[in-house]
C-alpha cells in the first residue's frame, strides 16, 4: 500500500457538521451529492462539479487536495482515499465535516 495518495474531493456540509455554515438539512446534503456522483456516473467531469458546488475552499482549484500521507487526514476519508486505484471516484463518504466523493488523482 503507498505511504502517500493524492485526492480531490466535492465536500458537501449541512446544519450541524464540523466547521459548517452550510443550512442544508443532512438528508438534503446527502440527496444532492448522490446526485453529484450520478451525473459523474453520466459523464460529467468531477472537477467543473466541485467547482461549482464543493463547500470546501479546494472546490476553486476543482477539489483538488494534492498529495497526504497517512494520519493527516479524518479516518473515514482516508480510508477511502488509500483504497481506490488512480482515477477511481468513491461512493459518499460521511465524515465530521459532511458528505464527500473523493477522487483519487495519485
Amino acid at each position: 500500500m503507498a505511504d502517500s495518495v493524492g485526492a480531490s474531493h466535492i465536500l458537501l456540509m449541512y446544519a450541524g457538521s464540523s466547521r459548517s455554515t452550510a443550512t442544508r438539512s443532512k438528508d438534503d446534503a446527502l440527496k444532492e451529492i448522490q446526485g453529484y456522483k450520478q451525473m459523474m456516473d453520466d459523464g460529467i467531469e468531477f472537477e467543473a462539479l466541485a467547482r461549482a458546488n464543493s463547500d470546501c475552499p479546494s472546490g476553486k482549484d476543482g477539489g483538488a487536495l494534492g498529495v497526504f500521507g497517512k494520519g493527516q487526514m479524518v479516518p473515514e476519508f482516508e480510508q477511502a482515499a488509500f483504497s481506490m486505484n488512480v482515477g477511481d471516484v468513491s461512493d459518499v463518504v460521511e465524515t465530521s465535516f459532511g458528505y464527500h466523493l473523493i477522487k483519487r488523482t495519485s
